[in-house]
């Protein structure tokens, strides 16, 4: 029976640590959905740019590397559907499809799933390779989010970059950096506590053998 507490699939992402399964999802879902709307609400204005500082870009990385690809992936998306359909939980209570920053929420579900498959493979167990993860989930999110830009403002590549993308540089390194600090450090948390819930099982499971071994021999 040890064996088999230890054959367990081990967690690939850290929504993967909580029980249950298919509410356990949906819930996961419509969670980082909500998460990444009260973090847009977190907006500061930027003077000679419709793009302001917001919290969402972090939720955005943060969601991906705790649910994984496709639960992440689906909470954009249902934060996107909801939004568009009417909910005012864009930037500074937002709705519709009229922002010139839509083209960034687009990129959400993207950067969401390919954050949350780099995740899947360990790369938010290290601060480096979660900083790389990070990296990788932003420029997505500019990939998406500076082309809309230019199309729906009708100026060029530099002038699109200078409004939505360099402005920005220096909030995307301090959130590089504090998830390359949080997720590591979850993940020894959580390590620490399922080797503490492993060893108790492996004790269990001796004593319960120990037993069985000794009811055994006296029936002989």
């Amino acid at each position: 029976m040890a064996t088999a507490h230890a054959a367990r699939r081990r967690p690939a992402v850290l929504g993967d640590l909580l029980p249950g399964a298919l509410a356990r999802d949906a819930a996961l879902v419509a969670g980082a959905a909500a998460f990444t709307g009260l973090a847009a609400q977190i907006a500061v204005p930027l003077p000679g740019t419709p793009v302001p500082v917001t919290g969402q870009t972090f939720a955005v990385l943060l969601a991906g590397a705790a649910l994984g690809p496709g639960r992440a992936a689906l909470g954009m998306l249902l934060y996107l559907l909801a939004g568009i359909a009417g909910v005012p939980w864009f930037t500074e209570g937002g709705s519709g499809t009229g922002a010139p920053t839509l083209g960034y929420v687009l990129g959400f579900v993207a950067a969401a799933a390919v954050v949350g498959r780099l995740a899947q493979r360990g790369g938010d167990r290290t601060p480096v390779k979660t900083a790389a993860t990070m990296l990788a989930g932003t420029a997505i999110m500019y990939a998406a989010g500076v082309p809309y830009l230019m199309a729906s403002l009708d100026v060029g590549l530099g002038r699109a970059l200078d409004l939505g993308m360099t402005p920005f540089l220096a909030g995307d390194a301090l959130k590089v950096l504090l998830a390359a600090a949080l997720l590591p450090a979850a993940w020894k948390l959580t390590g620490a506590a399922r080797d503490h819930d492993a060893d108790h099982d492996a004790d269990h499971d001796a004593d319960h053998d120990a037993d069985h071994d000794q009811g055994r021999d006296r029936g002989r």
